[in-house]
């Protein structure tokens, strides 16, 4: 018979071994006890209620780093995943489909920290007052312009005095001169105008609609007969001018925009009861009258609530594009959760391109004054960025789709279509819900 008591021992042992032990630096004290059942703690979290040894209350900043870490992953596990994003089309999606996941940023969090950096720098190259790039390059460009036809004028104004020195009673000759005269007089207005401070609100209607006015003026000069509207528009926005240096409100210069689908710019639709194709048309009428106050004067506002809304409805653009992917690739057996990882790879892809061209021209545009060598260098390193995001999204479909490659280009050309009406309507949707909020 066997010794059962051996047995029970050895169990006992073998038991009692298996058991975790206490660190052997371990000292019984209050730091090393729980605070919350006052049970001693013997690793990071304690074994009796589950809380966590390590204290909530720390420096602000230790807060906002794990925050920062706990959203975006602010770990090494970013510098591994940024540079495959760029430059190796399907790589991280391949990675993650496979399993392959704790070295780098997940889908998710990697397409929100890019899309809220991306929307963000978006509404201050647009929109900010201090750095409003697109109007100080068209100034620049528009009074370019008008500087050349001011050298011309002259010249012609030079030919003109000299003929009419030697034949003065030339009225023909007197009276082109006195035309040339006052269009010199009235382009170098056009220049003070265009010159003055932009962030400064005031300025800003009478800016963009002396730059209107250039346009005009200019195919005058060029002996460019004007339309009936045209002269129309130049009137208005000559007189709209001298009321905006006046302090004085200013009429409507053209319906920029109209929601109408009828014949007289109204609204309606045959589905709809005569009651709602009313209130359809009063708020069709509200949207028209406020794009028509933005267009005419300040578009500031306008375009910063339309930015504004763009995160949320790209973000409802992800699944509608991964359900996209799905029909395309049917048959590839892919989970939808397959397809939503390409979306959010793509669109992170297309957010940090787009990003890395903008921040390229403005530093362009720094660079045309300050260190003039690099310009050249810039601009191809922005014009290669634009070309390789079409080249990356081809090869990212091709490699993780795993199909030739005329199949993957004609899906990939019907799908850049589709994607595009898609934009289109998500441009028209923000644009009009930002109207509805200025």
């Amino acid at each position: 018979m066997p010794n059962t008591d051996l047995v029970e021992k050895d169990t006992d042992v073998a038991i009692t071994s298996s058991l975790p032990t206490a660190p052997t630096d371990f000292k019984s004290s209050d730091e090393s006890a729980c605070e919350n059942c006052h049970q001693p703690i013997y690793g990071p979290f304690c074994a009796q209620c589950g809380q966590k040894a390590e204290s909530t209350l720390k420096y602000f900043w230790v807060v906002i780093m794990h925050l920062l870490d706990d959203i975006f992953s602010f770990d090494s596990r970013a510098s591994r995943t940024i540079l495959p994003l760029i430059i190796r089309p399907g790589f991280l999606t391949n990675e993650y489909i496979a399993g392959r996941r704790v070295h780098y940023v997940p889908p998710l969090r990697l397409y929100l920290f890019i899309s809220i950096v991306f929307f963000i720098t978006l509404q201050f190259i647009v929109t900010s007052e201090n750095n409003n790039i697109l109007n100080i390059n068209d100034n620049k460009t528009v009074i370019s312009d008008i500087k050349e036809h001011i050298d011309l004028l002259e010249g012609k104004q030079l030919s003109l005095k000299q003929n009419h020195t030697e034949n003065q009673e030339n009225t023909e000759g007197t009276e082109r001169l006195l035309a040339i005269t006052h269009q010199l007089a009235t382009l170098s207005t056009f220049i003070i105008d265009l010159n003055k401070d932009y962030t400064v609100t005031e300025n800003k209607a009478l800016i963009d609609m002396t730059r209107r006015l250039v346009s005009l003026e200019l195919e005058k000069i060029d002996d460019e007969p004007l339309s009936d509207k045209d002269k129309d528009r130049y009137d208005l926005l000559i007189t709209n001018i001298a009321k905006v240096k006046n302090g004085e409100s200013i009429d409507e210069i053209d319906k920029v925009v109209t929601f109408g689908n009828n014949k007289d710019v109204s609204i309606s639709f045959d589905f709809l009861s005569e009651d709602s194709n009313k209130k359809l048309a009063v708020f069709a009428e509200t949207l028209t009258n406020k794009a028509q106050k933005a267009f005419n004067s300040d578009t500031t506002p306008l375009v910063q609530e339309a930015i504004s809304k763009l995160p949320q409805l790209m973000f409802i653009l992800l699944p509608i594009f991964a359900c996209l992917l799905k029909i395309m690739f049917l048959f590839s057996k892919r989970l939808y959760m397959e397809h939503l990882t390409v979306a959010l790879h793509s669109h992170s892809f297309i957010f940090i391109t787009i990003l890395l061209v903008q921040l390229l021209d403005i530093f362009d545009n720094y660079s045309e004054t300050k260190i003039p060598f690099l310009s050249g260098t810039v601009q191809f390193a922005a014009s290669a960025l634009m070309i390789w995001m079409p080249i990356y999204l081809f090869l990212m479909q091709k490699r993780v789709y795993k199909q030739g490659y005329f199949f993957t280009f004609l899906k990939f050309t019907f799908i850049g279509s589709a994607y595009m009406l898609l934009i289109i309507l998500t441009g028209v949707i923000a644009f009009i819900w930002g109207l509805t909020d200025i």
